[in-house]
């Protein structure tokens, strides 16, 4: 297997046991998606990467992907950026509740606090940043740690802004889905556009006009700031993000991992192709469509098909960020989301059914005969069951379980990552089946076998259920962090989003093959028997 530059670099290439094949399902991912954007003295484009945790640059003729703020570096889920003349960089870190900088000699503060630290700009000496809630503040930071002098309050979430060539600021009052300015000092917002399809970007072509993003039409506008006049520039899919300029050249982010540059109203074209965040959780159907769990936008994929979007936080009936997931009859699943909600979720009906909640970091999710339910509750260590529409306990005092699994003779299995192993559950107790392990996350069934994906070896094991004997089918696969990096928290977003902890999933396929979230680098792999 080969690695495009950006996102991941692999030590040694993966490798199979005899008998084996892997196979990409989806191509890897050069970002870790894409939010904010912003145009470097050195005419790259740089990029915030909430989910990765990083900033890279981009090359907007070459389209080369580097990594400025790895993975692992002082940078956590950054929202979206900004240099001062000096090269300070300043970043949102939307969950952590905060402005962070960081200096060209390599040292990071932070050096504000505000609620879903959303967008931010600097203006002749004057940084600027909002939150993105109900009810939130626009405020000037000081750089050397004094207060935030507040701009403009009560809010309906503010997003990525703009001084415009008035000297005003203008920027989308998200919830109004309308675009406000005001004067810098205070004073009365007003109302710049209306009845749009959901600013989430307001930025200034050097023409003088707004170019705007929707994150719910998936639209570009170009807006005249003095009448609210509007015109499509592109239509590029719900999930955009945010707008830079490199000498007059529009370039527009998508959640996703896209880069696109307008080039003629109407005229798009990838700088860089989008991809999955993560992934997380794989589901396969009776009917060979396998489901992806990829947080805020969930995908499925027929045999033999491309990626097809299930849905995402901005379509009817999504039931929240996706973790895991198992199907339960085609076109239906069951999921665990960063909501703590089990639901039952129909993706063409666009509609979902709550069957438990009001749990803490919910994981893997199974379903056994009789419609049986289980899923387990990292936080507190825990496997519950959902059965004739109870929920019960079936173990606790666990340590992190992440993937859970059920045999065909109703044993329940559960990868307990903290300690290492999987275990089986027997009586409201954990009786080890495997052990020395390093970090076992999803699992599954299929007959006396049982597979593990192992995020700290990088392998994926085939064990068996009765005899205990195990074998190693894959290794060097791209899923967990990168070697001798933790990957960072990322803890809520406000009320629209519950802490973005990952699950590495695994499932199995009725022919026996094994796919895998090879969240690394950001594909779907598929692991493949050879004929006998």
């Amino acid at each position: 297997m080969t690695y495009q530059s950006g996102r991941y670099q692999a030590a040694v290439p993966a490798a199979v046991a005899p008998g084996w094949t892997l196979a990409r399902v989806t191509p890897p991912s050069r970002l870790a998606g894409a939010n904010g954007l912003r145009t470097g003295k050195d005419g790259r484009i740089y990029v915030a990467q909430v989910a990765g945790s990083q900033v890279s640059a981009i090359d907007p003729d070459t389209g080369v992907v580097e990594a400025f703020s790895p993975l692992g570096g002082a940078i956590t889920g950054p929202d979206d950026l900004v240099f001062d003349d000096d090269g300070n960089l300043y970043v949102t870190e939307i969950t952590e509740n905060q402005v962070r900088v960081l200096r060209p000699n390599g040292t990071s503060d932070v050096i504000a606090e505000l609620s879903v630290a959303n967008p931010i700009t600097y203006h002749q000496g004057r940084l600027i940043a909002g939150e993105l809630v109900m009810g939130g503040r626009i405020v000037e930071i000081d750089r050397n740690g004094g207060a935030p002098r507040v701009i403009l309050g009560d809010i309906p979430m503010v997003n990525a802004f703009d001084v415009g060539p008035d000297g005003k600021l203008y920027f989308p009052a998200q919830a109004a889905n309308e675009i406000w300015r005001i004067g810098l000092d205070g004073g009365a917002p007003e109302v710049v556009a209306k009845d749009l399809g959901v600013p989430d970007s307001v930025k200034f072509h050097p023409d003088g006009y707004i170019v705007s993003t929707q994150v719910h039409s998936g639209q570009v506008l170009r807006i005249d700031p003095r009448t609210g006049d509007k015109s499509v520039l592109a239509d590029i899919g719900p999930g955009l993000d945010n707008v830079t300029f490199v000498n007059g050249r529009t370039f527009v982010s998508h959640i996703t991992g896209s880069v696109h540059e307008i080039v003629a109203p109407g005229q798009v074209k990838p700088l860089v192709d989008k991809g999955l965040q993560w992934p997380l959780g794989l589901a396969i159907g009776a009917d060979g469509v396998l489901f992806i769990a990829d947080g805020g936008f969930a995908y499925t994929v027929a045999p033999g098909g491309q990626p097809g979007l299930a849905g995402m936080l901005f379509t009817p009936g999504y039931p929240g960020w996706v973790r895991d997931a198992v199907a339960t009859a085609p076109g239906e699943f069951v999921v665990t989301t960063a909501s703590n909600t089990v639901a039952r979720w129909c993706p063409a009906a666009q509609e979902h059914e709550v069957l438990a909640s009001g749990y803490d970091l919910l994981m893997g999710v199974d379903i056994g005969s009789a419609g049986r339910i289980v899923f387990a509750e990292a936080q507190h260590g825990r496997v519950l069951e959902i059965a004739g529409g109870q929920v019960s306990e079936l173990a606790s005092g666990l340590s992190e379980p992440r993937g859970v699994a059920i045999g065909g003779d109703g044993t329940v299995y559960v990868a307990e990552s903290g300690a290492g192993r999987v275990v089986k559950i027997s009586g409201g107790k954990a009786v080890t089946l495997v052990d020395a392990l390093g970090e076992p996350q999803g699992i599954a069934v299929r007959g006396d076998k049982l597979y593990i994906v192992d995020i700290r070896s990088r392998q994926v094991l085939e064990i068996d259920v009765i005899s205990g004997a195990r074998a190693v089918i894959a290794s060097e696969l791209p899923v967990g962090a990168p070697a001798g990096v933790i990957r960072k928290y990322l803890g809520s977003v406000g009320d629209m989003c519950g802490p973005m902890v990952t699950l590495t999933g695994l499932t199995v396929a009725a022919d026996g093959t094994i796919y895998v979230a090879a969240d690394a680098e950001g594909s779907v792999l598929a692991l493949r028997p050879k004929p006998s």
